[in-house]
């Protein structure tokens, strides 16, 4: 403290007062007032260093907690229950303390996923990626015939178009999850949307010899982005129909009240086991009903989309019944 030249300016300005009160009143005054403005005077300067010797004290309290947070102790309260500035300004570093310890544990918890991520595509990637190496070595055999030559690199073929779309898929969730996709705020047409959606699975269920049904309210519409949302409807619709058996039935229905617009996407599959249904959405995630082939992503793209826009949706399944999808845009969401 005493090293402080603001302190030891204020001392002085406290004394050099004081010596010309002092002075003062020996001129004008008895000895008696004099020895008496003299008392008042020291009381007044030890009390006022007393005063800032505890101030200074407090603020190295201060600056100790400050370095133990810096070190990645978040686990410290400063506050106290008194009024005044040093009281505030404990509050408000007490504040700040909460927001830099909420911060650390988010970013704690963005590695996890960030590791568990990177772990799950190095998965996902290493099965075809291993099945073209064997499959090369195989074409490079110059004496295989021409039709197993034709199968392996039909093979190749696939993988590289599964692979295409997974890190397609895993770009886009990427988007979404950092907050640079501008999701649309459009009037969408329902019927329209959905006509744009079934046309990536009419070559699937022809050839499963489905059955479509779609029915609703031809004026139904919603705020939203017509892609991105044509883009998780397509995700759900190829989950029914690969889940659903040949000759089997997928149905999208549509409505609009006061409060919502919902679209219903149902199949008449196997359903999903009631333990899974909590973990569909989830990356990755591979229901005991999913195929070799599936990767577990595109409902989790769907539900980043849906609810991206405020929207919400919700699963319903009973084994050997199907499944159910419940997707609904609030009106309240509209500009």
């Amino acid at each position: 403290m005493w090293r402080n030249r603001e302190v030891q300016l204020y001392l002085i300005i406290m004394i050099l007062i004081g010596a010309v009160a002092t002075g003062a009143a020996g001129l004008f005054f008895t000895i008696s007032t004099t020895i008496l403005v003299l008392i008042t005077t020291m009381l007044l300067i030890a009390c006022s260093v007393v005063f800032t010797r505890w101030r200074y004290k407090e603020i190295e309290k201060l600056s100790g907690y400050l370095r133990r947070i810096s070190n990645g102790n978040y686990d410290l309260d400063v506050r106290d229950n008194h009024e005044g500035e040093l009281s505030i300004l404990k509050s408000d570093i007490y504040k700040v303390t909460l927001m830099l310890s909420e911060q650390r544990s988010y970013l704690e918890q963005d590695k996890v996923k960030l590791t568990n991520a990177i772990s799950d595509i190095s998965h996902q990637l290493k099965t075809p990626l291993t099945s073209m190496m064997v499959m090369a070595d195989l074409l490079s055999d110059s004496k295989l015939n021409k039709t197993k030559r034709a199968e392996f690199t039909q093979n190749i073929r696939i993988q590289l178009e599964r692979i295409e779309w997974l890190v397609s898929s895993l770009l886009k969730l990427s988007k979404i999850d950092a907050g640079t996709v501008s999701f649309k705020k459009d009037n969408v047409s329902v019927q329209g949307l959905i006509e744009r959606a079934v046309q990536s699975v009419l070559i699937p269920m022809d050839i499963k010899e489905q059955t479509l049904l779609v029915e609703g309210d031809k004026s139904a519409t919603f705020t939203g982005d017509n892609h991105w949302t044509a883009e998780a409807l397509i995700n759900i619709l190829k989950n029914c129909v690969e889940h659903t058996a040949v000759g089997g039935k997928v149905s999208v229905s549509f409505s609009e009240n006061p409060l919502y617009t919902e679209i219903k996407v149902k199949d008449n599959g196997h359903g999903i086991p009631k333990e899974d249904l909590p973990y569909i959405f989830r990356r990755f995630y591979k229901g005991k009903n999913a195929s070799e082939d599936s990767i577990g992503i595109g409902l989790a793209m769907a539900y980043s989309i849906i609810t991206s826009q405020q929207g919400d949706i919700e699963v319903r399944s009973e084994q050997g019944k199907g499944t159910e999808f419940h997707i609904k845009f609030y009106n309240k969401a509209r500009t």
